[in-house]
């Protein structure tokens, strides 16, 4: 009589056959269920990441890099004054690939540490609104995306660790690294509240240890309502003809002058 030794192997592989070739049978799918709070990272970071850009330029001879934020739809860009320093011109890359040389608009000094650039494409392009950064609280959850060390469009998240009014800065500890700067703070409706600008580093070492600080956004618009009012051009682009620098080509209106969209920035809702 021929006798057949079942091993505990040939179990295993028996065993491990009959799931995979029943498992659509039985129904037993793997679907991942998002909790409130990792829905609601996932739905600022889709709205937000398409108007987040990388900003590379030549300072001083050495390359510096930063983020910036598209604020409306003809291509206007703020970011911090120190990622572009004194220079005209700024290479841009948008979030779907495309490429572009921006124009510096106009820039503030230390204290504000904000720059305003523009770019020109046939097509409009994704662009955040301000919330109103008065409003802001000490321990609501607020969002950074940016470009740290080149890995573009990072997403942290933190919360408002205190509100500095006598720098007039946000401060969160929401993780801020070198090449964050210029990029958005935001609320949990995706409302720009501030432009990430520095962190707290004692030790010079240049990374994060969960102090960081933001311009509130109310500062930004004030920035760009005085450029609207300013003439003549800012002396920052004196070298770049006036035609290029007055007026761009809008998608619906023609052309279009930058007073105007600085006006109806300044002043969105």
């Amino acid at each position: 009589m021929k006798t057949t030794h079942i091993t505990f192997a040939k179990l295993c592989g028996a065993l491990m056959l009959f799931c995979l070739t029943t498992q659509p049978l039985m129904g037993w799918t793997y679907t991942h269920q998002f909790d409130a709070e990792e829905q609601e990272n996932i739905n600022v970071y889709q709205r937000a990441a398409q108007s987040v850009v990388t900003i590379n330029a030549l300072v001083d001879g050495h390359p510096s890099s930063g983020s910036g934020v598209l604020i409306d739809e003809s291509g206007m860009i703020l970011t911090s004054s120190h990622v572009i320093g004194n220079v005209t011109n700024a290479y841009i890359s948008l979030a779907d690939g495309r490429k572009a040389v921006a124009v510096v608009i106009g820039r503030a000094g230390e204290k504000s540490d904000l720059a305003l650039l523009k770019i020109s494409l046939d097509t409009p392009l994704p662009y955040l609104r301000f919330a109103d950064s008065s409003q802001v609280k000490v321990g609501q959850k607020v969002l950074a995306v940016g470009n740290p060390y080149g890995f573009e469009r990072t997403l942290t998240t933190g919360i408002v660790s205190r509100i500095d009014t006598e720098r007039n800065r946000i401060q969160t500890d929401a993780a801020i690294n070198p090449g964050n700067s210029g990029g958005p703070l935001l609320d949990t409706q995706g409302g720009l509240i501030g432009i990430n600008q520095s962190i707290f580093n004692p030790e010079g070492n240049r990374s994060n240890i969960g102090i960081g600080f933001a311009v509130p956004v109310n500062t930004a618009r004030e920035f760009l309502a005085a450029l609207a009012e300013q003439k003549p051009i800012p002396s920052t682009v004196a070298t770049i003809s006036r035609e290029s620098v007055v007026r761009y080509r809008s998608h619906t209106e023609g052309y279009e002058n930058v007073s105007e969209l600085l006006q109806r920035a300044s002043t969105q809702p």
